[in-house]
């Protein structure tokens, strides 16, 4: 039933009652792997409902994916995109720079990569996406330091942007893209949207060639209206229909093979397939797919007890893999977690996602969902979604590429300050 608590969910939940912890005076321990958007959410709220926390995250800073787009053309420093994890220690969530390398779950303990173990009475784990470097010959480490896919904003964020400026003016970038499921669906035609922007400005000859492993993708309508009006004779996109999907590459030679032909590049950027990291696979977190199933009203696995999974790792029904849906989940799981260690039935959830794509230096387009529960299983409520309409006038187009500016400002204080 719409809305209401499936039987899984209610038989995970009497599940979880029976194997809560008795609590006593002491707050009740939760661990909370990685620190992006949807771990830095989970610790927030978390706290706020009175449990002790401790956040797991090797790196000393977090470099944000929403916006890092605008950092390969030059739009935006990458110094705008690094968040430290002060805020989150002064607020009280105690903050530990390692590597977690496995889960005992029997035990309930996180095994850490420096030898030492952290016990808790629930685990989250929100760790983000891995590259499958295995999934397109040729396409190894190695290659993509030279075919950057920027998927993770860092080090190659900066190189791509690097290569862009130095590329000379006629040369062809080529952005590779592929299949479902991936972080964030509307990214690479964002991607593909800016670097058309500074092509067309710094270096009039040259193009963009998008090859996709797909024919259809989220706001497509939205980001073809701006392709037409903006980057004729800069941008084209050659779908799976026309023989877009990738087959192989060769890094020394610039060269990309598609099931349309081989291509040939003075720059490319191949976004690989993804799955969940290596921890969720080695804890039997992950299923077949590489992708973790989830009680979608708790967010606990579905395949190993008191580990709860949010943000790109999970199986999250209809809920794409974003930093505004991570956060959602995040604060969702962290309910249920304080409900199931208070013997407490968790409430059934609603959840929102909303999504801004640049189409252009300072347009945007943006798509918002509502997600409810539907046969054990997240699903959309078409009639509470919104996209922003196609032949708005420029004034709107401007102010939601504002609105995006403001939703990422507000979000990152709130986690991060």
């Amino acid at each position: 039933m719409r809305g209401g608590l499936t039987r899984r969910g209610a038989v995970a939940g009497v599940s979880a009652l029976a194997a809560a912890p008795a609590l006593g005076g002491a707050p009740a321990r939760v661990v909370v792997v990685g620190g992006g958007f949807g771990g830095a959410a989970a610790a927030r709220a978390l706290l706020r409902l009175d449990l002790a926390v401790t956040l797991v995250e090797p790196s000393r800073s977090y470099c944000a994916c929403p916006l890092s787009n605008a950092v390969v053309t030059g739009l935006r420093p990458m110094a705008a995109q690094v968040f430290g994890y002060e805020g989150l220690a002064r607020s009280g969530v105690a903050v530990v720079h390692e590597r977690a390398v496995g889960i005992e779950a029997g035990a309930r303990r996180v095994r850490l990569e420096g030898g030492d173990s952290l016990a808790y009475d629930r685990l989250v784990v929100a760790p983000g996406v891995e590259m499958r470097l295995d999934a397109i010959p040729g396409y190894d480490a190695a290659a993509s330091a030279v075919m950057p896919h920027a998927w993770k904003a860092g080090a190659q964020t900066e190189d791509l942007a690097r290569r862009l400026a130095a590329m000379e003016d006629g040369g062809l970038v080529a952005l590779a893209v592929p299949d479902n499921p991936y972080r964030c669906p509307p990214g690479p035609y964002e991607r593909a949207s800016l670097i058309a922007a500074y092509l067309k400005v710094h270096k009039p000859r040259s193009k963009i060639l998008i090859l996709d492993a797909k024919d259809v993708f989220s706001k497509q309508p939205l980001f073809e209206e701006a392709w037409a009006a903006r980057y004729g004779g800069i941008l084209e996109y050659v779908p799976r229909a026309r023989g877009g999907t990738l087959l192989e590459v060769d890094a020394a030679g610039m060269s990309l093979r598609t099931e349309g032909g081989t291509v040939r590049a003075a720059l490319a950027s191949v976004i690989p397939p993804q799955r969940a990291p290596e921890l969720c696979r080695t804890a039997g977190l992950a299923d077949a797919g590489g992708w973790c199933p989830v009680d979608p009203v708790t967010f606990e696995s579905r395949l190993v007890p008191g580990v709860h999974v949010i943000g790109d790792a999970a199986i999250a029904g209809a809920m794409p893999k974003s930093a505004f849906s991570a956060h959602a989940q995040a604060e969702v799981c962290a309910r249920a977690v304080a409900d199931l260690l208070r013997g407490r039935p968790p409430e059934t959830p609603r959840l929102i996602n909303v999504c801004y794509s640049l189409v252009a230096p300072d347009r945007a387009v943006s798509i918002a969902g509502v997600y409810g529960i539907e046969w054990d299983r997240l699903v959309a409520i078409p009639e509470a979604a919104g996209i922003s309409p196609v032949g708005a006038p420029d004034a709107l187009r401007a102010r939601e590429a504002g609105n995006g500016a403001a939703w990422f400002r507000a979000v990152t204080a709130e986690l991060y300050g």
